[in-house]
């Protein structure tokens, strides 16, 4: 779910919450780096759980209108049930394994908070996108996909209030928030009908590699900060502290601490992974000067011998 450079980020935002906040405890920034990473999972079940609440809200509609005396929109379709009747989000909603993680893991956020519910479920019957799915005579996985993927893409993603909603919960969130809703769409755009449970519970991390690597960069970055520094000024003849954005001097320092410290990724990767956390972190011009500078250390390093690179690397 998390790929190498989420991760990076992840360590990016612990090392900057710790200077800003002056607490020098790396038991503590680890502690958070384990929380930071674990919550983005609790968000994705946060998320596959609105859809099973928009599906108990569709059915209690459909039990309400079933007693109405007057006719209303939903009566115009041809099948009034089509969408609780929907193949994928009923794979979701019958979903043991998911239903058993959500207890386990006391999430039951949207029964707490059900204006949310309501506020999605009514921007869905008001689509365009519901009436032409309702109004199709027939029924299959295929179309029952296309539907949520488009329901999840246009309504529930970009909603400003589920956004705010999320923020107010966990500051954290702001920054997984996109990166989640990303691996949702591409997770009900993989989904098939043949899928076990298990699909929709996918590891948080590929491997156990993946945590150590965080704790290592975080660690390492931490406890050799003055040797890093000294390698950013060698290069910075000019250098001040002051004024080089705190996310631009975090990231150098975990580049150098990355292309000294993990002999496994390749340089240039190294290098690409810091420049396009700069271009969505920092300022306009940070990916230039931090290229200006590694690209300066790297060259260095291979005259000196300092840099050791073995086998073909890890993104």
């Amino acid at each position: 779910m998390l790929t190498r450079r989420h991760i990076r980020v992840k360590v990016m935002q612990c090392i900057y919450a710790l200077t800003q906040s002056k607490d020098d405890s790396l038991e503590k920034q680890e502690k958070f780096l384990r929380y930071s990473i674990d919550s983005m999972y609790t968000l994705y079940l946060l998320e596959l759980s609105l859809l099973i609440e928009l599906h108990q809200r569709a059915s209690e509609q459909l039990k309400l209108s079933s007693k109405k005396y007057l006719a209303s929109n939903e009566d115009q379709y041809p099948d009034q049930e089509k969408f609780v009747k929907n193949g994928l989000l009923l794979k979701i909603v019958r979903n043991e394994a998911l239903k058993e993680e959500l207890k386990k893991r006391k999430l039951n956020n949207w029964y707490l908070n059900e204006e949310y519910v309501r506020i999605i479920y009514k921007e869905m019957i008001e689509s365009e996108a519901y009436a032409a799915y309702m109004q199709s005579g027939s029924q299959s996985f295929a179309e029952d996909k296309d539907f949520l993927v488009l329901l999840f893409k246009d309504t529930i993603a970009p909603n400003e209030k589920i956004y705010d909603y999320f923020e107010d919960d966990k500051l954290t969130w702001v920054d997984d928030f996109p990166i989640v809703n990303t691996f949702v769409l591409k997770l009900l755009k993989k989904a098939k009908e043949s899928h076990p449970e298990s699909f929709f519970l996918p590891r948080l991390l590929k491997d156990e590699d993946d945590m150590k690597f965080a704790k290592k960069l975080l660690t390492k970055t931490l406890l050799k900060e003055a040797e890093w520094n000294k390698e950013i000024e060698g290069k910075t003849p000019n250098w001040d502290k002051d004024r080089i954005a705190d996310i631009d001097a975090i990231l150098l320092k975990m580049a150098i601490c990355e292309l000294l410290n993990f002999p496994s990724i390749p340089e240039k990767v190294t290098i690409n992974e810091a420049l396009e956390i700069a271009k969505e972190y920092s300022t306009p011009k940070s990916s230039i000067f931090i290229n200006g500078i590694l690209d300066k250390l790297v060259k260095e390093y291979k005259s000196t011998g300092k840099l050791n690179k073995i086998g073909r690397g890890l993104m």
